[in-house]
């Protein structure tokens, strides 16, 4: 994957990940809870659990480094079933800090971090279209060894609670969410979409283009011969790959960068249609509405809260 366009786009969408805290239960254990957030993340910090959701047939056995992430999901349910005893009920954690429900058996406890995963407006059609309703990335497999390595260091820095605590937990969240994405990207079930279009090498050469001469007007020529392709073959595979036609693409590409210079105090609309390529700021505004569902003055005076 080229690195610099996934860290291109994460910053254009401004994804940022929030540890909201976590449990650490010995025995058998049962936690479920509403979904409220739009993207949920559930990392299993020690020992395994059983995940289960609307919109999956079967629960999904998260392992330790194992991450999850709920995409539009309206519950959740986490069950460990280690030994015999007494079922324990865990309430949703919110304090940022790991709940002990451990007994006397400190080793053996399953312990597991909850978070959410938030972006702009602009990015969220991007990013759940992107990904199915549970992305599970298995800290075993091979591109995801650095996952298991941040699911650590956050258990560690959420349990000592030691000086700049939560500095570095919100560090250690951004490294997490950008390798489950990076991890998830090289699944052979990953979806159409932005994820799987970034770790595409044949399309790199006509993504740079779109990405980095947002202003020119690509035609599928143009794009298909970057690419050495036929302009028939390319185009049958960059849809296939981004889930939309290439100049559909471009176009979205213009508007997130439209949408993300709307939301800086100061931003002016006319420079802004021309600096993406724009002949006119009518023409800028005809084709943001159309795309947005409103006005770039609209737009720009909403983000500014006025």
């Amino acid at each position: 994957m080229a690195g610099d366009r996934l860290s291109e786009v994460l910053d254009l969408i401004a994804v940022r990940g929030v540890v909201s805290g976590g449990a650490a239960v010995s025995g058998r254990w049962h936690a479920e809870a509403p979904v409220v957030e739009q993207l949920k993340f559930c990392a299993m910090a020690r020992g395994e659990a059983w995940l289960t959701t609307d919109g999956i047939d079967e629960p999904i056995r998260l392992s330790r480094g194992d991450v999850a992430i709920l995409n539009g999901r309206s519950w959740l349910s986490l069950r460990g079933s280690a030994g015999d005893g007494p079922l324990t009920t865990i309430e949703q954690p919110s304090n940022g800090t790991i709940t002990r429900y451990e007994g006397d058996d400190h080793e053996s406890a399953d312990v597991f971090i909850g978070g959410r995963i938030e972006l702009n407006a602009a990015g969220r059609e991007l990013v759940l279209n992107a990904l199915p309703p549970v992305a599970h990335v298995q800290a075993a497999a091979e591109p995801a060894k650095r996952v298991r390595a941040h699911v650590d260091q956050l258990l560690a820095e959420i349990v000592a609670d030691r000086t700049g605590a939560a500095f570095a937990v919100r560090q250690y969240s951004q490294l997490l969410i950008l390798d489950v994405l990076r991890a998830f990207a090289r699944e052979p079930d990953v979806p159409p979409g932005w994820l799987r279009l970034l770790d595409d090498e044949r399309m790199r050469p006509a993504l740079d283009l779109m990405h980095e001469h947002p202003e020119t007007n690509w035609s599928l020529d143009d794009l298909a011969r970057a690419a050495a392709m036929s302009r028939t073959a390319f185009a049958v595979r960059f849809r296939d790959v981004a889930g939309v036609p290439p100049l559909a693409y471009s176009l979205r590409w213009r508007m997130l960068l439209a949408q993300r210079e709307l939301q800086l105090p100061g931003s002016r609309i006319r420079p802004l249609a021309l600096k993406l390529g724009y002949s006119s700021e009518s023409a800028f505004s005809t084709a943001f509405k159309r795309h947005v569902g409103e006005s770039p003055n609209s737009y720009r005076a909403r983000a500014a809260g006025t």
